[in-house]
């Protein structure tokens, strides 16, 4: 709910989602739901109530793919404090997905970052293997050979927000006198 860019951060990250190539988009809620329905209704976001969100993000994963449609083919998971991950990394994932990538996941500079797509056939292998706060990361560094890395570098920024240094610090680099532009990455 912080602001960032004259609006929410999850305004942020949604509006940079405008135009991926998916079917749906899920927004995996905590103790914030209420709040965030309204926003996620106005981007056309469905929510979908995490009632174990204090066990850790493995728990908002597993609410995710149980939320989707049942002929979902994949899902990407991607986190809503990383308002500059948009719909071009999305786009990337996706058409690795068709290329027939079963995991597709970004990376900046060479390192596996967010957004992840992952086919339906690896879902029962996250809610087998994911615990606690480390979502799938854990799962695919014990299987690596699941992954097809898609850079993503020159579309995205995986910057994320987890302080409010994190928060001044992205909204520097976005500052118009910056020339930054929400959902463009920098060089």
């Amino acid at each position: 709910m912080a602001r960032f860019g004259g609006r929410t951060l999850i305004e942020a990250t949604l509006s940079g989602l405008r135009g991926a190539p998916v079917d749906e988009i899920i927004v995996v809620v905590g103790p914030e739901g209420e709040r965030l329905r309204s926003i996620s209704a106005a981007h056309t976001a469905s929510v979908v109530e995490n009632p174990d969100w204090a066990e850790g993000m493995s728990t908002s994963v597993r609410a995710g793919l149980q939320a989707c449609a049942p002929d979902a083919r994949a899902a990407v998971v991607a986190l809503a404090d990383q308002p500059l991950v948009g719909a071009g990394a999305i786009g990337r994932l996706v058409e690795a997905f068709e290329s027939g990538a079963r995991v597709a996941v970004a990376t900046y500079g060479g390192e596996q970052r967010n957004p992840v797509l992952f086919a339906r056939d690896v879902w029962p292998l996250l809610e087998r293997e994911m615990s606690g706060d480390r979502g799938a990361r854990a799962v695919l560094a014990r299987h690596p050979e699941l992954a097809t890395e898609v850079p993503c570098d020159d579309v995205a920024d995986p910057a994320d927000v987890d302080t409010v240094e994190d928060l001044r610090r992205l909204e520097e680099l976005e500052a118009p006198e910056h020339g930054g532009t929400i959902g463009q990455r920098r060089n």
